[in-house]
C-alpha cells in the first residue's frame, strides 16, 4: 500500500466496517462474559513484524475488529464490577466517534471554535449538574488523576504565592515542603499528582481515628493551626465502601485556619443528582478545588475527567503564560483550554459528553444514579440474609463491601479464601469483581456504575462467588 493520500477513498469503507461490526457487538454485549478466555489466543495475532508494506485501511480494520470483539475485557458491559468503571451510553458513544470522526485540536479557539465552545458549554451543564456555583472556572482532562493533578496544581501556586513565590517560573526551590492533610481515604491518583508535582507521594498526613480511615477532625484543627498555610484534601466517595469524608465539617476548618480545600470526587461527586445522596456531598460548594471524572459515573468513553475551582484565575497562572509568540495571548472571552491545564495537545472530549447531557438531560442521569444504588442495596440485602456471605460495610451509594464466608471456616482462612476467590472470579470471567483489604480483612468491592447492568447481573454475581467458593472449599 502507498502514500495514505492514495487510499484516500478507503475512509468510508473503512469506517463502515466499524458501524456495521457495532451493531451485533453492541446487542450481543449484555449476554457475554466479561473476559472469554477461549478468544485469549487471538492476542497473539496482534503481534508480528512492522509491516513494509501495508494492506491498507479496510483489512487492517477487518482485522482488528476480528481480534477487538472477541479478545477484548467487554468491561463496558453490565457485569464489569472491578474498579469503577463506567460504560459509553448510546449517545455517548456516538458523541465519540464524532471526536474521532471530526478531530479537531482543541486547545485553542484558534485550532477549533467548535470544541472551546462545547467545552465551555459541558463545564457550565457540568456545574449545574453537581449543584457547583456558576463562579468556578474549570476544565476537562482526561482522567481524575489529572483533575487532581490540576487542582492540587493550583493548590501548590496558592500555596507558594502565600510565600512569596511564583512557583509556575520559578519552581520549589528555597520552599519548605507544603502541609497535605487528608483522611485515610486519600486515593493513589493524588498521591500521584503530588509525586508529579515535586512534592511527594508520601507527603501527604493521613489523620484517622478509627481502621476504616475516618477524618480525625480534632486532629486536623490542630494540625492546621500549627502548620501555615497548607492544603486539605477531602474525599468524596472512597473505593472500598463508597464511604464519604464531612465535606461541611473540613470546609469549616479550612476556612477557620486559611486552607487550601480539594475535593476528590472521582465518582462521588454525582451523588449530588439524587435528593436520597446529595447530603454525601453538602458543602463541595464551599472547595477551593473539585475533580471528577465522566468515564465512571456519568458513563462516557474513556478518557474523560474534570475538574473546577473556586478562583478561575489560578487556573491560567498554574498553566498558562508559555512566553511563547506564536501561541495567542490568554483572552477572557476566546477560551484557550491548554493554557487551563496540563495538556497542550487535546482531543475534544467534551463532544460525548456534550452528547450525553443532551440526550438524558438531569432526570436521565439523576434516574441512573438512583437505579444503581438500589441495585447495591438489593445486593446488599441479599448478602445480609445469607448465611455465607458476611457485609463489611453499610451500602452508601453504589459499591457493595462483602466477603464469602461460609459455615465452620475458621477466621484465619478467611482471608487466603477470598483472595483465591477474587483470583477465580476475574479467571472465570462471567463476572469481575476484584478484592481489597478493608479494616484489615480480604473483601470483594464490586461496583455498580454501568447504565446496563440490571438485577439479573447483580444476582448472577451472588451466584457465581458461590458457585466458585464452592469449588474452593472441596479443594
Amino acid at each position: 500500500m502507498a502514500d495514505p493520500l492514495m487510499g484516500r477513498q478507503d475512509a468510508a469503507e473503512a469506517l463502515g466496517l466499524v458501524a456495521e461490526a457495532a451493531g451485533p457487538y453492541l446487542a450481543a454485549l449484555p449476554d457475554l462474559p466479561v473476559r472469554d478466555a477461549a478468544q485469549a489466543h487471538l492476542l497473539k495475532d496482534l503481534d508480528g513484524p512492522l509491516p513494509e508494506d501495508g494492506e491498507g485501511a479496510p483489512a487492517a480494520v477487518a482485522e482488528l475488529l476480528r481480534i477487538g470483539t472477541r479478545a477484548a475485557t467487554h468491561s463496558s458491559g453490565p457485569r464489569f464490577f472491578h474498579f469503577v468503571v463506567g460504560g459509553s451510553t448510546p449517545a455517548a458513544q456516538a458523541g465519540d466517534w464524532v471526536t474521532s470522526l471530526l478531530d479537531q485540536a482543541s486547545g485553542l479557539w484558534l485550532t477549533s471554535p467548535l470544541a472551546a465552545r462545547a467545552e465551555t458549554v459541558v463545564l457550565r451543564w457540568l456545574r449545574e449538574l453537581v449543584g457547583l456555583p456558576e463562579s468556578f472556572g474549570g476544565v476537562l482532562t482526561p482522567s481524575a488523576t489529572f483533575a487532581n493533578l490540576t487542582g492540587l496544581a493550583c493548590a501548590r501556586h496558592w500555596w507558594a504565592a502565600r510565600h512569596g513565590t511564583d512557583v509556575t517560573a520559578d519552581g520549589l526551590a528555597g520552599l519548605p515542603r507544603m502541609p497535605v492533610f487528608s483522611s485515610g481515604y486519600v486515593h493513589a491518583s493524588d498521591r500521584k499528582a503530588l509525586q508529579l508535582l515535586g512534592l511527594g507521594r508520601d507527603s501527604v498526613r493521613t489523620l484517622t481515628r478509627d481502621d476504616a480511615g475516618r477524618i480525625d477532625l480534632d486532629a486536623l484543627d490542630r494540625e492546621l493551626a500549627a502548620a501555615g498555610p497548607a492544603v486539605v484534601i477531602a474525599n468524596a466517595g472512597e473505593v472500598n465502601a463508597c464511604d464519604f469524608d464531612p465535606l461541611s465539617d473540613m470546609a469549616d476548618l479550612a476556612e477557620e485556619h486559611g486552607a487550601w480545600l480539594h475535593v476528590d470526587g472521582a465518582f462521588g461527586l454525582f451523588a449530588a443528582l439524587s435528593p436520597e445522596t446529595a447530603h454525601l456531598v453538602r458543602g463541595v460548594e464551599r472547595a477551593d478545588s473539585v475533580a471528577a471524572d465522566g468515564h465512571k459515573w456519568l458513563n462516557v468513553p474513556y478518557e474523560s475527567g474534570f475538574v473546577f475551582v473556586k478562583d478561575p484565575s489560578v487556573l491560567g497562572r498554574a498553566f498558562g503564560g508559555w512566553n511563547a509568540p506564536y501561541l495567542p495571548a490568554p483572552d477572557d472571552e476566546l477560551v484557550n483550554y491548554n493554557m487551563l491545564g496540563p495538556e497542550s495537545s487535546r482531543r475534544a472530549r467534551a463532544l460525548p459528553i456534550w452528547a450525553t447531557l443532551r440526550a438524558y438531560g438531569r432526570s436521565g442521569h439523576r434516574a441512573m444514579v438512583e437505579r444503581h444504588r438500589d441495585l447495591a442495596v438489593h445486593l446488599g440485602r441479599t448478602v445480609e440474609e445469607s448465611d455465607d456471605l458476611e457485609l463489611m460495610a453499610p451500602v452508601t451509594l453504589f459499591v457493595v463491601c462483602f466477603r464469602y464466608r461460609p459455615p465452620g471456616v475458621p477466621e484465619d482462612r478467611l482471608d487466603e479464601l477470598n483472595r483465591r476467590l477474587g483470583a477465580e472470579l476475574v479467571e472465570d470471567g462471567r463476572v469481575y469483581a476484584g478484592t481489597t483489604v478493608y479494616r484489615g480483612v480480604v473483601a470483594l468491592r464490586p461496583a455498580i456504575v454501568n447504565w446496563r447492568t440490571t438485577e439479573a447481573d447483580v444476582d448472577l454475581l451472588v451466584e457465581v462467588v458461590r458457585e466458585i467458593g464452592g469449588r474452593l472449599l472441596d479443594q
